[in-house]
């Protein structure tokens, strides 16, 4: 099956824990998360654009490379996750979910409505007050991210 154009292969994913445990709330597991996506941004398997590690759920703006199909990318995140928290002996039993729900970005607008949904997450939740103030959020860790693609940035208004 080809992919999609580059410019057309931008998504929101939504990944959920095992029966939606809040596994996600200790920072070991967290910064192992962060890890394991700056390993693969390295190996140039994905961009990341946007990100939030909600205790019982991640929400993702992702380019795949390329090569890397949607799919193979969330394993590489999610597969490398569980591996290595297994093997590192920081959580045994399911982690994720099967499967993932995914939105392929269509435009600029859409892009920005889903930046905002990331960063606002943790503040509907009710954890802090602004987005900047959550820890494992791309609001506050902006230098974990790679720009968005060109034809998300938005223009300045006059």
């Amino acid at each position: 099956m080809a992919l999609a154009p580059q410019q057309t292969r931008t998504f929101f994913t939504t990944s959920a824990t095992w029966d939606r445990r809040p596994i996600l709330q200790s920072h070991p597991l967290c910064d192992l998360l962060l890890e394991v996506i700056r390993e693969n941004r390295a190996k140039q398997n994905f961009q990341i654009h946007e990100f939030v590690f909600m205790p019982d759920h991640v929400h993702l703006i992702l380019t795949p490379a390329p090569l890397v199909p949607l799919e193979k990318a969330m394993q590489f995140v999610k597969g490398g996750f569980s591996h290595r928290a297994k093997k590192e002996q920081l959580f045994q039993g399911e982690i994720w979910q099967q499967g993932y729900h995914d939105h392929r970005i269509q435009d600029a607008n859409d892009y920005a409505n889903h930046v905002k949904y990331i960063h606002m997450n943790p503040v509907t939740a009710g954890r802090v007050e602004k987005p900047e103030d959550y820890p494992y959020s791309s609001a506050r860790l902006k230098t974990e991210v790679d720009p968005p693609p060109p034809q998300f940035h938005r223009n300045p208004k006059p």
